[in-house]
């Protein structure tokens, strides 16, 4: 029986949690629960200037909302740099790394030449074998590994497949800088062995950093973890994803009014797939999610295809779901804390009724609170301009005739509204539309709307009679 995984997901606290950075996290966390393994949260804030509290909340809170849990307490590597810089100073004693007094106007010169020559910018090795009484006065070193000079370093990556690099294009790249602070990637190795990390994946924007990272494994004599890198998220154009193609914040999703379950859906679509199959219950996805169907090729964001599968999501959902889910992101929408300010017992109950008509002609939760405006509309209603257009004389005359009907109701309800307005057009050899647009105009100040007779029997017969004779001729 296999060792169950464990896999990271492993963000810089510099901004807030990306498109691409909750699809890794969701990968991660998929592969973790696929497996009965577990998925760990390290907090890689090395990085003092760029790094924020803001960003390490916004970044837990968007895990939190997407429902992408972790095992055991976050890691915040920053806490850790004595951990890293005990293994730096190992390497050093096993003779794999070495003591750099090079000088900043040094590797200036070293670029310039290796500019001038049209090669790759690389630390030539000058005090690689030299001895540390050589070390000039004053200046404070550097550790680097004494990375292999011939072979090649290879990574057999679960997605990409062998990946090698010739041992002569690496240089001896630094471990700890001067100051005592260890790099980025010394102090990944360290962590994910210290962690138990068995698998890693990560967007291949770092594979060239495993080539480095493997070297490190080898010079301390450490099993590495396996490796996965996943391809990055472009626009539906091609080109690399930009704030124009959605490479926005989470938080921004869920302020657009999206479920985070249709998110998760649409994320796992980015890259892995299952034949033409597109929706995955949470549970579907934990049960199929491998990395044998993760694709080579850039995965396209497509907004519109997002707001069509979250629409599916919002009709899917049962409507005391929904109104709970709607309630929980108010906060965070337009105009969310004022209807959250109006949202007492009576009106949650009219919003629940309305809920099925709502969420037929919504793609997400703003586009249903505002077809719900009218629940909460004030009387007199402002009109858009199609209620305007709509409300004509003769379409307020005809308001004007069915109020009489709607008054003589012994029983207010759907069934009933409708039959009376159909009787009215019979009466007037008029086409329903004729005299519903009207009502719809008059009842909710707009020219769409949840189905009339629905948006009669939620509002409730004085509500709706108040409405009608403020527009009748």
């Amino acid at each position: 029986m296999s060792t169950p995984p464990v896999t990271r997901f492993a963000p810089s606290p510099t901004g807030f949690l990306h498109i691409g950075g909750a699809r890794t996290a969701l990968f991660n966390w998929l592969y973790a629960r696929h497996g009965g393994g577990r998925m760990l949260l390290r907090v890689e804030d090395t990085d003092r200037e760029r790094s924020t509290q803001e960003a390490i909340d916004a970044i837990i809170d968007g895990l939190a909302w997407l429902g992408l849990s972790w095992d055991g307490e976050t890691v915040y590597q920053f806490a850790r740099a004595a951990r890293h810089r005990e293994v730096a100073e190992s390497l050093v004693a096993a003779g794999r790394a070495y003591h750099c007094y090079a000088t900043p106007e040094e590797l200036g010169e070293m670029r310039e030449a290796a500019r001038a020559e049209g090669r790759p910018p690389r630390y030539d090795g000058r005090w690689r074998d030299r001895p540390a009484s050589e070390a000039p006065a004053g200046v404070k070193p550097v550790i680097r590994l004494k990375a292999p000079q011939d072979g090649e370093t290879v990574v057999m990556d679960e997605v990409q497949g062998k990946v090698s690099w010739a041992n002569r294009d690496l240089d001896d790249f630094v471990l700890l800088r001067s100051d005592g602070a260890p790099t980025y990637m010394l102090a990944v190795v360290v962590d994910d062995h210290d962690m138990g990390v068995t698998q890693i994946i990560r967007g291949d924007d770092h594979l060239t950093n495993a080539a480095r990272q493997m070297q490190i494994y080898d010079a301390l004599g450490w099993t590495a973890p396996k490796m996965a890198h996943i391809p990055l998220i472009h626009g539906a154009d091609g080109a690399k994803l930009s704030k124009r193609h959605g490479a926005l914040g989470v938080d921004a999703y869920r302020a657009m009014g999206f479920l985070p379950a249709a998110l998760r859906n649409y994320l796992v679509r980015l890259g892995w797939s299952q034949g033409d199959r597109e929706y995955f219950s949470t549970q579907e996805m934990v049960e199929a999610f491998d990395l044998a169907h993760v694709g080579r090729s850039a995965a396209r964001f497509d907004f519109a295809k997002l707001e069509n599968m979250n629409a599916h999501y919002m009709r899917a959902t049962p409507d005391g779901e929904l109104l709970a889910a709607l309630e929980a992101t108010l906060p965070f929408l337009p105009g969310g804390d004022e209807i959250a300010g109006k949202l007492d017992a009576r009106m949650r109950g009219k919003l629940l009724a309305a809920m099925p008509g709502l969420k037929e002609r919504a793609k997400t939760l703003v586009e249903l609170l505002d077809g719900a405006q009218f629940l909460f509309a004030r009387r007199p209603l402002p009109l858009d301009d199609k209620a305007r257009a709509i409300l004509t004389d003769a379409a307020r005359a005809h308001v004007a005739g069915v109020l009489p009907m709607f008054r003589a109701l012994d029983d207010w309800s759907a069934a009933s509204t409708e039959q009376a307005v159909r009787d009215y057009a019979r009466a007037e050899k008029l086409k329903l539309g004729e005299v519903a647009q009207p009502l719809r105009a008059a009842l909710t100040g707009r020219g769409t709307s949840p189905g009339i007779f629905d948006v009669l029997a939620t509002l409730g017969r004085d509500e709706s009679v108040g409405r009608l004779e403020d527009q009748a001729a």
